[in-house]
């Protein structure tokens, strides 16, 4: 019996995993060189070999959520499937692929070519993350038919309506903001302010990721953010990695005493401005609805009788969603936007970043699964054209 593989392809990290695994491997989509280290790349999860992670320089297969360096992309995938990783034989596998929302044609059809006669895959199915996702929260709730799937990762936004499994594809709507924007923004501010971090994308994103919250009420923190000593309750010391003595960096205790080796940054109305892009994208001069506004403009979009069971089931996932407080907000916003005798309800899943790889280990192993495939024998004699019938991308 073939065995068949997941593939959540994003443009920060694929999340891979044979659909008889618990959880996926999550390897870093790109090839990585340290600044003392030039000859020596580092490719995808090799990263964790890499004894100094400070300014790395990225060669990334994306280029604002679209796959343009397929050299760099085939490299990843290699050592991915390779012996290193999972071992896979591939004329013996079927794949499940998630790819963006709105991808190009010569992109959807160089990944049929590669899949199919590079890899030489059995099977493979295409389709969107966000379907993935709709249909494990389909599973989850099977009385719930609508779906309004907020998906923020590291290149884009998207917003998808869902009917019964079906995207609306007429009312999806892609913000072009994401986690990258985001660490971009903080590596300016405090280069500015404290440090210059430009060449520290690395450490700075890990920087966001402990650190930063979304605020559940703007203007109140910023007051917060501008009183001194224990009356501020926001401001917190990051002790940054020396690579010698640590190796990722983190919260300093109120009781703990910086050491002579270590470097600190302060972090104090960045913790919560720079996830509030997300919400107003015009505070850094990008003409665009807010993610709340957005959310209640894709819901106005869709046939009148869908509207209020979209309300009252958001499903939030992409990276962006651990930031503690973003459902809270999001439900809070959406909540005053929306028309009074509607339900408004948000969910996050357990794990947003692992959600539409684990809605496709669950795809696969459904009764459905082998009519959705399109097979190497089909693709051999139709070519690109079966392709395009079946899968709805």
């Amino acid at each position: 019996m073939a065995t068949t593989i997941v593939i959540d392809n994003g443009a920060y990290q694929v999340k891979i995993g044979l659909n008889s695994d618990e959880k996926p491997r999550l390897v870093p989509n790109c090839i990585m060189k340290a600044k003392n280290e030039r000859r020596k790349t580092y490719i995808g999860s090799q990263i964790d070999d890499c004894k100094d992670l400070s300014g790395i320089f990225y060669v990334l297969p994306f280029q604002k959520g679209y796959l343009v360096n397929w050299d760099v992309q085939r490299q990843v995938w290699e050592h991915t499937f390779g012996k290193d990783a999972l071992n896979l034989e591939c004329e013996e596998t079927n794949v499940v692929f998630a790819e963006p929302y709105f991808d190009f044609s010569s992109i959807q059809e160089a990944l049929n070519e590669i899949f199919f006669e590079e890899y030489n895959f059995k099977a493979i199915l295409r389709t969107n993350a966000g379907t993935l996702s709709a249909y494990k929260n389909r599973q989850d709730k099977p009385e719930e038919l609508c779906c309004l799937l907020v998906d923020s990762g590291y290149s884009f936004t998207h917003l998808a309506p869902y009917y019964n499994g079906k995207k609306v594809g007429s009312a999806i709507r892609r913000m072009n903001i994401g986690g990258k924007v985001l660490t971009n923004h903080l590596k300016e501010i405090i280069s500015y302010r404290q440090l210059h971090v430009m060449d520290e994308t690395y450490v700075m994103n890990q920087v966001k990721e402990d650190v930063c919250f979304v605020s559940q009420n703007f203007y109140g923190d910023m007051k917060t953010a501008k009183l001194r000593g224990g009356d501020n309750s926001i401001v917190r010391d990051y002790i940054l990695p020396d690579f010698s003595h640590t190796k990722r960096g983190y919260l300093k205790d109120s009781n703990t005493k910086v050491k002579t080796h270590e470097q600190t940054v302060r972090m104090n109305n960045e913790r919560f401005a720079v996830p509030e892009i997300l919400f107003h994208p015009s505070d850094i001069s990008i003409q665009e609805q807010g993610l709340s506004e957005a959310i209640v403009h894709v819901i106005n979009n869709c046939p009148a009788d869908m509207r209020p069971h979209l309300f009252k089931n958001i499903l939030l996932t992409g990276g962006n969603a651990m930031f503690p407080g973003y459902k809270e907000r999001v439900e809070s916003d959406v909540r005053s936007m929306a028309p009074a005798q509607y339900e408004v309800s948000v969910t996050k899943p357990d794990h947003p970043i692992t959600d539409a790889w684990e809605g496709g280990k669950l795809l696969s192993k459904s009764k459905n699964f082998s009519k959705l495939m399109v097979t190497r024998e089909e693709y051999n004699e139709h070519g690109h054209s079966v392709c395009w019938e079946r899968f709805d991308v």
